[in-house]
């Protein structure tokens, strides 16, 4: 079987487990949802009817919360994982991840910044998120720029004080919080979730995942030759720096809009590109969408593991560390003799 051919039967069977994750995912839950009543939903819609009392609310539960919810858990669970996958080939390094140049730390401050500043204020939360991911990253590219004597290897230290650094703020911020209003709400906002994604959520996330992915699969070529070093780069004619910038930028405002739509979700990043790589090979080309598919497989099923396994909702990011730990620790074995470990 050609190459090619092997890649379309892949991603084809993805995107076959991804729609049935997707279905998984839109009938769980506490509230139970049957099919025999999603097919009276549209009889309805479709004759114009209202709809009898007792589906009302659950209409309400799969328009405004579970349909946006799963979508939003597709785009994050793409973003995070492209995003690292991206990482680990600019930093030649297998054990990089989207946090690496701070950008989780600096939403994640700035989340806990809105909360205690104005937790009511809608919007202000996810404002402050961004904007101090983004802040992150770009001290890192600074920070990194004025020392300039190794590019990659400082601009991994450059991220590391970085993250540091907001997460000092981080623990100032906890410290000084409410115990028993503020607190809970920056620990759980720390530990990721996706119990507060709305419409407006998705809307704010899809142009930048689709936007994102669309940069790397057309930069998947030139990443292939950026994963061989500056040198090699540009003995072939590349600019390294600029493919460089252009390529964190993408990814950093991915996972800023990530974290400040719904919290840290660890793990995704890390271990997805090991899975991808395993089975599409190393090529960005055909690795980057099957890298993607993956990672809305795994947090579609995450979440949906998130609000079923007890009568209260666990945290999505406590689900994607329980599992993704022993998966990386498996691919760890698995490539100990392929050059990445």
């Amino acid at each position: 079987m050609s190459p090619s051919r092997a890649s379309g039967r892949l991603l084809g069977l993805l995107g076959l487990v991804l729609a049935a994750a997707l279905v998984i995912s839109l009938f769980s839950g506490r509230i139970q949802i049957h099919w025999q009543e999603m097919v009276s939903f549209g009889l309805h819609l479709l004759k114009g009817q209202d709809l009898p009392a007792d589906l009302v609310h659950k209409e309400l539960v799969f328009l405004w919360i579970r349909l946006p919810r799963c979508l939003m858990a597709l785009l994050v669970g793409s973003a995070l994982a492209v995003s690292g996958a991206v990482y680990q080939a600019l930093f030649r390094n297998p054990l990089v991840s989207p946090d690496i140049l701070g950008v989780s730390a600096g939403c994640t401050f700035g989340a806990a910044l809105g909360l205690i500043l104005a937790s009511n204020v809608f919007g202000l939360v996810q404002v402050l998120s961004f904007f101090f991911g983004i802040t992150a990253v770009c001290l890192s590219l600074g920070l990194a720029r004025v020392i300039s004597i190794k590019p990659v290897i400082v601009l991994v230290l450059a991220g590391i004080v970085v993250m540091s650094f907001f997460n000092a703020l981080l623990m100032v911020v906890k410290y000084f919080s409410d115990p028993y209003d503020e607190l809970p709400g920056i620990i759980f906002w720390v530990m990721g979730s996706l119990s507060r994604v709305s419409w407006e959520h998705v809307a704010t996330m899809a142009p930048f995942t689709l936007a994102g992915l669309i940069v790397f699969i057309v930069l998947g070529f030139r990443l292939n030759i950026l994963s061989l070093g500056d040198i090699q780069a540009k003995s072939l004619g590349m600019n390294p720096g600029l493919f460089r910038f252009i390529l964190i930028t993408a990814s950093s405002f991915m996972v800023a809009v990530s974290v400040a739509c719904c919290g840290q979700i660890a793990w995704i990043g890390l271990v997805i590109p090991h899975m991808a790589r395993s089975l599409a090979g190393p090529e960005h080309q055909k690795m980057i969408p099957v890298t993607a598919l993956l990672g809305a497989i795994f947090l579609l099923l995450a979440d949906s593991a998130a609000r079923s396994i007890s009568s209260a909702e666990i945290p999505v990011g406590i689900i994607t560390a329980l599992t993704g730990a022993p998966i990386f620790g498996y691919f760890l074995y698995k490539n100990r003799n392929t050059g990445w470990i």
